[in-house]
């Protein structure tokens, strides 16, 4: 996996265009509130407006190397003290500490996010497997991650299926 993302990390430096860094924190706000729908094109656009980039595909790298760093602070146990330990030492000093910065400050509330999001999820098997109905169309929201040729690759699928309960 290492060896994949590497490259990814080369991509981090399109975050210097950015004239500040509220427009950093509102790009990685945006792409968790975005975790399980993905993008639209209007927050790909004004992406590209702050970043000063002209087509998706200077942005895309970009966006896949943060969704990684995002997933990785999140899902795998990090405390908010080692979050600098995300990023090998060819990341710029200035934003790794930037980053780390905005990572910390959000990690509990995005912790609490996923705690949420697995509650219900819970709920939901729970009350299918036990036959429970009702009429409400409950989304779920399924994050994989996938072995490809020892790449960790990050997919979300959404899958949206009405349940009865009471």
């Amino acid at each position: 996996m290492a060896g994949q993302i590497h490259g990814l990390w080369v991509h981090l430096p399109l975050l210097v265009r950015a004239n500040s860094k509220d427009s950093v924190e509102y790009i990685l706000q945006a792409l968790w509130r975005t975790r399980k729908t993905g993008l639209d094109a209007a927050d790909r656009q004004i992406f590209r407006q702050m970043l000063q980039l002209e087509n998706d595909s200077e942005l895309d790298p970009l966006l896949v190397c943060l969704r990684i760093i995002i997933r990785r602070c999140v899902y795998e146990g990090f405390d908010k003290e080692d979050i600098h330990k995300l990023f090998p030492s060819e990341v710029l000093p200035e934003l790794q500490r930037l980053l780390t910065l905005l990572l910390q400050k959000f990690h509990k509330e995005w912790q609490e996010d996923v705690l949420k999001d697995q509650v219900l999820l819970e709920t939901v098997v729970t009350k299918s497997k036990l036959g429970l109905e009702t009429s409400t169309t409950v989304r779920l929201m399924q994050f994989e991650l996938l072995e490809d040729a020892g790449q960790d690759v990050f997919l979300s699928a959404c899958a949206i299926r009405r349940l009865k309960w009471d």
